[in-house]
């Protein structure tokens, strides 16, 4: 058995998915900006990615912005049929690489048409609306008129299933009353655990819960508890804090990005490691010695 099938599976749209899946994001150059050092390497590994037995993927058209989308489709379609592409939108990207908010009903159809130039596909299998209220985190704000351009995106068949991104849990019930809701991602890791309820709300839902920025993000998490558990269990930090996820709950999917060939396997091995009690009751010590 590869190790990304030992990851279990959940439905994610109308598809089951590995629970250890791809993020395409650090496909794009510095900053996410512009074209990587050496794109032929990023077409390698997405092809390794879906080699390996990987079945969902994570990306956007403003990574790059536009890059991670078109070496996607170089290094991809055509599309097997069992592989999900889940994109979101609601930002766009100036010429200095900052991340503007796009949420109006022009820009978010042109974000969509864009996501599908770029992939070349007839339709999105998952878009997730990310609210960009604040840059630090999620924030109350009505979505109502976001989603509503969404939905009518989905009716004319461009979009298949309709995420939320950066939310709260208010926004999640909101949404749920407007439409179904594939999926929910947001900022979640061993040390950052605001959304524990959110979790296991979701998962009453049978709602999948995906967790970006496993190891902290562009401000990487920092912890001799986690290194402590790394070193006694012969892996890395980063294979410990995705083996943490995956059993933390069973409706959470995993999306490590990476622009390494050897990353990349390391990451995949996460799926056959398998904490111990004691390792687990370690790690959840982390937030608090953190606060």
């Amino acid at each position: 058995m590869s190790s990304v099938k030992q990851s279990g599976r959940y439905t994610l749209g109308e598809r089951e998915v590995y629970r250890l899946g791809y993020g395409a994001m650090q496909l794009a150059g510095p900053g996410v900006f512009g074209p990587p050092k050496d794109p032929e390497m990023a077409v390698k590994v997405l092809q390794a990615v879906v080699e390996a037995g990987v079945n969902h993927i994570d990306t956007s058209d403003f990574y790059g912005p536009h890059v991670t989308n078109q070496l996607i489709r170089k290094a991809l379609h055509p599309y097997s049929d069992n592989l999900t592409i889940v994109t979101k939108v609601s930002a766009r990207r100036d010429e200095q690489g900052n991340w503007l908010p796009a949420m109006s009903a022009p820009e978010l159809t042109q974000a969509v048409e864009d996501n599908l130039r770029n992939l070349g596909l007839e339709a999105l299998d998952v878009v997730n609306l990310r609210s960009m209220f604040s840059k630090h985190g999620p924030a109350e704000g009505s979505l109502e008129e976001p989603l509503t351009t969404l939905i009518k995106l989905k009716e004319r068949g461009l979009i298949r299933h309709i995420g939320l991104s950066n939310v709260t849990p208010t926004q999640v019930e909101d949404g749920l009353k407007m439409t179904p809701i594939a999926c929910v991602q947001n900022f979640y890791n061993v040390a950052n655990r605001q959304d524990d309820p959110l979790i296991d709300t979701l998962a009453a839902k049978n709602i999948p819960y995906v967790p970006f920025f496993p190891l902290g993000g562009f401000t990487p998490l920092q912890s001799q508890d986690l290194n402590d558990v790394a070193e006694r269990l012969g892996a890395t930090p980063m294979q410990v804090a995705l083996a943490w996820l995956l059993q933390r709950s069973p409706n959470i999917l995993l999306i490590p990005g990476t622009s390494s060939l050897n990353h990349l396997q390391e990451n995949l091995t996460a799926a056959s490691l398998t904490l111990p009690a004691d390792a687990v009751k370690a790690l959840n010590t982390i937030p608090q010695a953190l606060e």
